[in-house]
């Protein structure tokens, strides 16, 4: 039936999506994924940190961001400035530094809670993506194309495939705490 393999691929669509999200979330190491989302309006064009500059990691705790062309780097100073990554850049007229503080103990709890509110976020998507399937099961019986029987074994379906993605989502947000939480 359509509406599970539908349910299917939007389930893990949302399960890459909140990879992504909390892969942007950094645990006192220095990630060049941080700056993912942070776009430099690079002649008037908005574009992504990565694609005007190189980014490396010299230290465990820094980025270091080498623009290919200099006059981007006021730009780009000001698109990380104005971004929610909470660091001051540095910028010596060739590159701009991140340094990456120690994460305190409130900040780390603070960020624990984000990483709940997005796992709860993904379960609220994978529900709504359930009670979609089962809809269109359900009108699929109605319209006689499917059995009560084979009606009730595509919502057992979709409940398990449903179960199993929610698990997921648990094992995801509780490995991305304890990384978190680790000092």
């Amino acid at each position: 039936m359509d509406a599970i393999e539908t349910a299917k691929e939007k389930m893990a669509k949302t399960i890459a999506v909140l990879h992504r999200d909390l892969s942007s979330l950094r645990a006192g190491r220095a990630n060049a994924q941080v700056l993912d989302r942070i776009m430099v309006d690079y002649y008037g064009t908005p574009t992504p940190v990565n694609q005007v500059g190189n980014i490396s990691s010299p230290e465990a705790r820094m980025l270091v961001i080498t623009p290919y062309d200099p006059s981007v780097l006021n730009p780009l100073e000001k698109a990380i400035q104005k971004s929610d990554l909470g660091i001051n850049p540095s910028n010596d007229g060739k590159c701009i530094r991140l340094i990456f503080p120690e994460l305190t103990e409130e900040r780390r709890k603070e960020l624990a809670k984000t990483i709940q509110k997005k796992g709860e976020e993904s379960k609220v998507a994978i529900r709504s993506i359930r009670r979609d399937a089962i809809e269109q099961i359900k009108k699929a019986q109605k319209d006689s194309e499917i059995t009560e029987d084979d009606r009730k074994k595509l919502e057992d379906q979709a409940q398990k495939l449903t179960d199993s993605h929610i698990k997921d989502i648990d094992k995801i947000v509780s490995d991305k705490q304890k990384e978190i939480m680790e000092v």
